[in-house]
């Protein structure tokens, strides 16, 4: 009965396998390299990607760069068509790592740069490479910019608004104190502790304006990477990233192989409120960490450790995925591996609203003997997308890719239902990959999940979010050409009107008292209003 039973799961996820069809898949860039590290639904049904390129204007790239590599950002519709793209850039090396939309509609944007003034980076390198912050508004213009850092190397990897407004900033740092506070002085965007071996975890909390309110220093005597924060419920924090140090400054306890997990929870000023280590004997490494909508947290990496150390859970072969459900304390309640090849690199983690979660990552060449011999066979240097229930039990796997290197960086739930697949490729036009632009392009793919329910259609008209708080974004769900948005009371008297030519539309009530509001959107293409509730702060 248990060999039946065994059968029976393994065909119900074989057969699954083919369950999510490529709806389409779009290759963005010029004839050189751009490289995609992040990407983010919206709510208008589109998304926006980031990351770094060194084209110039050419392919479908329409700026030319600043200098050695810049950011690049495309916003798209739902069908992967371009409403925008930004090219942002200094004479140095400008590399984008993090994208976040905030709450009045516009993105913002944290990467690193050793760029000095010039092309659009307005403050000067403050050190070996910097945190370098740009706050856009919803069309892609820049509203403020801060250089942030030591006199060593800065590095970021994460950026995400917090519930006050302002921003968290997650990175890695090698800075000691920045010169101007050693001496006494005042530096407002400078590093005020002390390193404390090589890499330290570095966390800034900023406000809605990029100034700095707190910083934290957090390591041990060797190497501590920061690879993901993200805000908690009760208002603190839920940081994850690489350790190989032992116990030391303010790493409480020892490792357990190469190098390890490394959890840390922190409240809301950044005080420590507890941390744990998570790892087997050899390196494992944790790419992010993400609380629940139930409570407790989901740990996600890679590791090529087999059990020992607290890995309960044996890989299949070389490196695999490995996933860990912890309590709120930290306290471990399941743990699981994932394999697809030889070395999979899990680069992704997203909790869908039902529960289940999305793993995303790829599979890297497996290397033969002495002669550094490459093999690109499906499932080899290929997206893979997996998708597994609360209890880490396997629901369904997806491997897209060319014949080439094609690296994912995020796997993200797209407001429709269906699955957007983003990252780099180097792959020839072969495979699943049907257009290319250069040497290495970023390449989205979009997958339709037929076992899932199907979204209901667009609503004509909504404000997100409602309450507006004090901002809110009219998303209109139908294409127009022009028209305009007025904001009315309930007496109906006219408050503001404004013109509008894109689907969204950011409005700010902070001049208006606590009630009800109408908006009325007029377009060459029809009319439409809906009620929007402004909350008190």
């Amino acid at each position: 009965m248990k060999n039946i039973l065994l059968f029976i799961k393994g065909t119900l996820i074989c057969s699954s396998l083919n369950a999510q069809d490529i709806l389409w898949e779009k290759s963005y860039g010029g004839k050189h390299a751009d490289y995609l590290l992040d990407a983010q639904p919206t709510a208008d049904y589109g998304f926006i990607l980031a990351g770094a390129s060194l084209s110039k204007k050419t392919g479908n790239k329409t700026e030319d760069n600043q200098g050695n590599l810049d950011y690049w950002i495309w916003k798209m519709d739902e069908e992967g068509n371009e409403d925008w793209q930004k090219n942002f850039g200094g004479s140095g090396a400008d590399i984008l790592y993090s994208i976040k939309n905030t709450h009045d509609g516009g993105f913002i944007l944290a990467g690193t740069s050793d760029s000095s003034v010039s092309g659009c980076k307005k403050d000067l390198c403050r050190g070996r490479e910097d945190i370098w912050i740009l706050k856009l508004n919803a069309k892609g213009s820049e509203e403020w910019q801060r250089t942030i850092g030591g006199p060593g190397q800065d590095l970021v990897k994460n950026i995400a608004q917090t519930i006050d407004g302002g921003y968290i900033v997650g990175g890695s740092s090698s800075s000691d104190i920045s010169p101007e506070i050693l001496k006494g002085g005042i530096d407002k965007y400078g590093k005020n502790e002390k390193n404390r071996g090589n890499l330290d975890y570095w966390i800034i909390k900023l406000d809605e304006v990029g100034e700095v309110e707190w910083q934290k220093t957090l390591g041990g005597n060797y190497v501590d990477r920061l690879e993901s924060i993200q805000q908690t419920k009760d208002g603190g924090y839920i940081v994850g990233g690489y350790s190989n140090s032992p116990g030391s400054y303010d790493k409480e306890f020892e490792g357990y192989g190469d190098g390890d997990y490394w959890i840390i929870k922190l409240n809301k000023r950044g005080d420590t409120q507890w941390q744990k280590v998570l790892g087997g004997e050899q390196d494992d490494h944790i790419a992010a960490i993400i609380q629940l909508k139930e409570g407790g947290y989901i740990a996600g990496g890679n590791s090529i450790s087999q059990t020992s150390g607290n890995k309960t859970k044996y890989n299949k072969q070389g490196t695999d995925f490995w996933v860990i459900k912890l309590d709120e304390k930290g306290g471990v309640l399941w743990q699981e591996t994932y394999n697809t090849s030889h070395t999979d690199i899990l680069t992704s983690l997203v909790e869908n609203d039902d529960g289940t979660l999305l793993l995303g990552g790829y599979a890297q060449s497996e290397i033969f003997g002495d002669t550094k011999r490459k093999t690109d066979k499906k499932d080899i240097n290929d997206y893979i997308a997996l998708k597994i229930s609360a209890d880490g039990e396997e629901i369904w796997k997806g491997v897209v890719g060319s014949k080439g290197e094609d690296i994912l960086k995020r796997l993200t739930e797209t407001r429709d239902g269906g699955y957007l697949l983003s990252g780099t490729s180097k792959g020839e036009i072969s495979r699943d990959r049907n257009s290319a632009k250069g040497q290495q392009d970023f390449w989205v793919v979009k997958l339709e999940d037929k076992e899932k329910k199907k979204n209901e259609e667009k609503v004509i008209i909504e404000a997100i979010p409602n309450p507006a708080r004090p901002f809110t974004n009219i998303i209109v769900g139908f294409e127009f050409t022009s028209g305009t948005a007025s904001v009315f009371d309930l007496s109906g008297k006219l408050l503001q009107t404004l013109d509008v030519d894109s689907r969204t539309i950011p409005l700010d009530f902070t001049d208006y008292p606590t009630g009800v509001y109408i908006v009325e959107v007029k377009t060459d293409a029809g009319t439409s209003s809906v009620k929007v509730l402004k909350a008190n702060h």
